[in-house]
């Protein structure tokens, strides 16, 4: 299906899930972003295994809108680049971009969508306001969990991976993702908030 062009006219909404792109990042709390947007491709019958701007990307309709499904390959820290690339390309304003990510001071399971705001330590949410110059995007925040230890170092803790019972409650977060961003697509993040929060 994604072999020929099935969508006309142009890409209305980047739905974009941060994470890292090598091997030993798979499936750790870090990508979450990526995860997500998985879970958002299969939903959606979207492939999302091109290579364009720095990212693996597949095209989908979202909420009645063309959307780019986009993970990002840049690793996280620079997410920034492969970002306002697509926006540059097609002239999308933050608005229109929503992004995925991980926030380790909420536990796994919750979530917490804003319409905008400061990174909120979060390097890859940084990277994109940076180079954006604007920090009016659309946020999907998916909690996994604060350290179990304070010794731990934070690094540590957000590569290391989910235990199956915490799979599990992903599974049903991931499908209020989808539903959450549905209702972004629209531009109805109020009501994605009323919902979702």
């Amino acid at each position: 299906m994604f072999g020929k062009k099935t969508f006309g006219g142009s890409v209305e909404v980047l739905i974009v899930g941060l994470g890292n792109p090598d091997r030993k990042y798979e499936n750790t709390r870090h990508n979450c972003g990526w995860l997500a947007i998985d879970y958002l491709a299969e939903k959606l019958g979207a492939r999302v295994s091109r290579i364009k701007f720095k990212s693996f990307v597949g095209e989908c309709t979202v909420g009645g809108r063309r959307a780019l499904l986009m993970k990002p390959t840049t690793y996280m820290n620079n997410s920034g680049q492969a970002v306002t690339e697509a926006m540059s390309f097609y002239k999308i304003k933050p608005e229109n971009v929503i992004v995925i990510f991980d926030d380790v001071s909420l536990p796994v399971g919750k979530m917490r969508i804003r319409r905008g705001g400061s990174d909120g330590g979060q390097k890859g949410m940084r990277s994109i306001i940076y180079l954006s110059g604007s920090d009016a995007f659309p946020r999907v925040k998916i909690g996994i969990g604060g350290k179990p230890n304070p010794d731990w170092d934070l690094a540590d803790w957000v590569l290391s991976r989910f235990s199956d019972d915490e799979r599990k409650t992903l599974e049903t977060m991931f499908e209020n993702t989808c539903g959450a961003v549905e209702l972004m697509a629209k531009g109805e993040i109020d009501a994605a908030m009323a919902r979702y929060n």
